[in-house]
């Protein structure tokens, strides 16, 4: 991973969601954590390009975010909060296989990379299935498969075991830990970040810890009771 930040913030409507901050971010697990509107899905959203900067630059891997678009898609897969908002069709092989759509595959590699992802996050008995009748955790691996059988270096994750139950929450914490690809976490749950490589704690717009795991989430525990 090699996201940079050069003086880049964005506002909307007249307030500064992120102040100009200038960052690199090359660890292979980072979290980010903060309170609810303190600005970290918006800072996860411009590394995707999603959220472009009022202000200055971000580059993912050499991409600018701005001028390299559809590279930068490329190389950030974004998981939302409810992974329901990014399953398109009913059939979960067949929102799987439209990430593929337009990439120049014959129909059986289209499948072979679908098989494989399918088999990959052990979910091939659900291929079939209707995406409602997924429970919690099922939806999280077929958001991931979904996004992940476009093989893009990093993946971004927002809140991925809010309102999960225990089996379930387990479950996608497994996966996490077992992925390959580098991976950017936004949490509230904080033992799920708490083996991570870097954590960055954002506060009324602005980075106010960022370090490890232990140091950051005790200044979080003091924002928090303040």
């Amino acid at each position: 991973m090699d996201v940079r930040f050069d003086q880049a913030g964005t506002s909307f409507d007249g307030r500064t969601a992120v102040h100009p901050l200038s960052l690199s971010l090359t660890e292979r697990r980072i979290g980010i954590i903060g309170l609810n509107g303190s600005g970290k899905t918006t800072f996860a959203r411009m590394i995707n390009g999603l959220v472009q900067p009022s202000q200055g630059r971000v580059t993912v891997n050499g991409f600018d975010t701005g001028a390299d678009g559809e590279a930068v898609r490329g190389q950030v897969g974004f998981i939302f909060q409810n992974p329901q908002n990014q399953i398109i069709l009913p059939i979960l092989r067949e929102d799987i296989e439209l990430g593929l759509r337009g990439r120049k595959l014959t129909r059986g590699q289209m499948q072979d990379r679908v098989n494989g992802v399918l088999a990959r996050f052990s979910i091939g008995h659900l291929a079939d299935r209707r995406v409602h009748e997924l429970s919690g955790g099922e939806l999280q691996l077929a958001a991931l498969a979904s996004v992940l059988v476009t093989e893009p270096p990093i993946v971004i994750l927002d809140e991925p075991t809010n309102q999960l139950d225990l089996r379930n929450r387990t479950l996608v914490e497994r996966t996490l830990r077992a992925l390959d690809e580098d991976v950017l976490v936004i949490s509230h749950d904080l033992p799920l970040i708490e083996d991570y490589d870097r954590v960055l704690l954002f506060h009324e717009g602005r980075i106010v810890a960022d370090g490890r795991p232990e140091e950051v989430v005790a200044e979080y525990r003091k924002i928090a009771v303040s």
